[in-house]
Formats: C-alpha cells, structure tokens, sequence
C-alpha cells in the first residue's frame, strides 16, 4: 500500500512536515512547521488530527524544542522540555496518545541525565522516530487481528476517520479495509460524513477512494436506514480513549452508532491501539470532553450563517459509548471480547 505520510520530521530543515487535513478534499497541501507554537495550533485546528498521528506529532514537536535549545546542562534542557511539555499537552484534552507520547519523550529524557546535551537531543530524536516506527506496526497488527473477524464482501460502517492520515500508516478502524482491499476481499465500506467538521466526507471518503476502496457516503442520519437494509454486517471505528472498565471516548456521534449497531444485531467494533487505553480513568465519566467553539456549526462550512443569529450551541468534539454496547476492543495485541475485562487483558500483555 502507498501510504501518504501525513506526519514526518526534517530534521535537516529542523521542522516538521504535516499534511493538512483541514484542506482536504480539495487541496493536498503540506506545510511545515519549524516552532512549538505552529504545532500546537496544528493539532488544535485539527489540521493534524487522530489520536496516534497527534502523539506523532507532538513527540516531534518536543524534539525540535530541545534541538533548538541553548541550554549547557541537563538540568537547564530538563526544565525548557517541561514547558515545552505543558504547553502541547494543552492542545487537546480528550485524546490520550497526546500524553502517552509526551510522557514517553520525558522518560527518555530522565534515562539520559548524564549524557550530554548534544546525546540526549539524539536521544529525544531516536525515541520520536521510534514512536512513529511502532505505530505504524501496531496499525498493522490491529488490522490483521481485525480482519480475522470480518469476511469477504461484507458491508463495514465506519465514522470519522481512523485511516493511514490520522495514523503513521494503514490507520486503525480502516487497517482492515485497507488490507482487505489487498487480499481480495471486496468490502463495500459506507463512510459516515461525521458532522461538524466532515471527517468523513473530507477524510475517510478521500482516502478510501483514493485507494480504489468501495466507499459510499452518507450523512450521519443515514446510518439506521442502510443497518436496517441489511447493507452492514459490521461496525469499526477507532478511538481516543478507553477508560479502565471499556468505556470509549470517540468522535462525537460514535455512541450513536453502537445503539443502533446493538438494536439491528451488528457487531460493533472499537479499533484502539493499548496506548489510547487509560487506566487512570476507571470508567468513561473520568474521561474530559473537548467542547469546541460554535462557529463549526453555525458558520464554517457554508457561504452564509447556517443558525439564527447569537443561537446558543453545545458543541461536543466526542462522546462516550459505554461498554456493554461494545462487541470487542481490537489492539496490536489481541482482541478484547470480554470488554468489562479490558484493565485486565492489558496487564495480561
């Protein structure tokens, strides 16, 4: 699969390069970013957006923070990294890789205290570059293990975008589309367009098309009709979070969908690398919810205002599906079916 990268580091021009995804479908730009403040705004407008491609890039972004740094001791280069630190973390609330990423970049930092500077900015290089590496093999794995349960010419629903854009390649919710799509399998993919802000007219019908997959858009309410037409025998889609006891947090209207999934007799599938599972939150009330500015539902995407005037908006980014709607968690390491078991499957592996 040629994959586009939508994340990757120049480390000779010292900036990172993104694709912006909030151009799309129109333009397929890449703009490059050479300052911690222009990253953090890239992941706040979503023009890098998805849980693993925002870890991505938020561990490059630390990375040219400390490569630029004049800083003479690891006690000076340790204290820029945390404002550096604190400062993406508050890009984006909700999506945990966000905080795995940059607190896997600080644990390195801590095992090389008593390298040099110059070292440990190799060492801050070695493990962003690593974090991107391993993604890429967990997008792999989790298709693979979610392929196993799909079969050959079945419908697939699928919201927002968990495709090779939001990820270091193949994605999650559409690895096993993507792999399909290789082996034969003929999957005929329904993408939802994933109001306000169309991840899935602008993104996963995008890519998925460009891929020569079979994907039919349709809005959002549209989901219970093509259920009830028997036109999908199953539901994937990825996530941001997954609290201790199988909660998940997913793009607004994901919760939705398992109803209705649970209703009609489908499986409904969360493809989630271990990275997004959280155990410090023990359910998925413990998980914060970004609200977002009204704007993306009264303006942004049309010539003219859409909403009367001064209209009072409640614009959440994400929702919570709750797990006992949930047929299986699929991870790079296995398949959780016993979803109320997910803290233990993860301290089993």
């Amino acid at each position: 699969m040629e994959a586009i990268q939508s994340v990757r580091l120049d480390d000779e021009n010292s900036c990172l390069v993104l694709l912006d995804q909030t151009l799309l479908p129109n333009e397929k730009v890449f703009f490059r970013l050479s300052t911690v403040e222009e990253i953090w705004e890239a992941i706040y407008h979503l023009k890098v957006r998805g849980a693993p491609a925002i870890g991505i890039a938020a561990a490059y972004g630390v990375y040219l923070g400390v490569k630029k740094s004049e800083a003479a001791s690891f006690a000076e280069l340790s204290e820029e990294f945390a404002k550096v630190k604190q400062y993406l973390a508050s890009s984006r609330p909700t999506a945990v890789n966000l905080f795995w990423a940059l607190q896997r970049m600080e644990d390195r930092l801590k095992a090389e205290a008593d390298q040099t500077v110059d070292d440990i900015k190799q060492a801050m290089k070695e493990e962003a570059e690593a974090i991107r590496a391993e993604d890429e093999k967990v997008c792999l794995a989790i298709g693979e293990h979610a392929l196993s349960l799909l079969e050959p010419g079945w419908g697939l629903l699928t919201h927002c975008n968990a495709g090779t854009i939001a990820t270091a390649k193949y994605g999650t919710a559409l690895a096993p589309m993507y792999l399909g799509q290789e082996r034969g399998y003929d999957f005929r993919v329904y993408a939802d367009e994933t109001r306000p802000l169309l991840q899935g007219a602008r993104l996963t019908a995008w890519e998925l098309q460009e891929a020569g997959v079979d994907v039919t858009l349709i809005c959002d309410n549209m989901a219970s009709i093509v259920m009830q037409e028997g036109k999908v025998q199953a539901v994937l889609v990825g996530c941001d979070r997954v609290a201790a006891n199988g909660d998940t947090a997913n793009k607004i209207g994901t919760s939705g969908l398992a109803i209705l999934a649970k209703h009609y007799g489908i499986p409904f599938y969360v493809c989630a690398p271990t990275s997004t599972i959280d155990l410090n939150c023990a359910t998925g009330a413990d998980i914060p919810i970004e609200v977002r500015k009204s704007e993306e539902i009264t303006t942004q995407w049309y010539e003219q205002p859409m909403a009367p005037p001064n209209i009072k908006t409640y614009n959440p980014a994400f929702d919570i599906t709750d797990h006992s709607l949930v047929t299986a968690i699929i991870t790079e390491k296995g398949i959780i079916r016993e979803v109320t078991g997910t803290a233990r499957f993860l301290s089993n592996h």
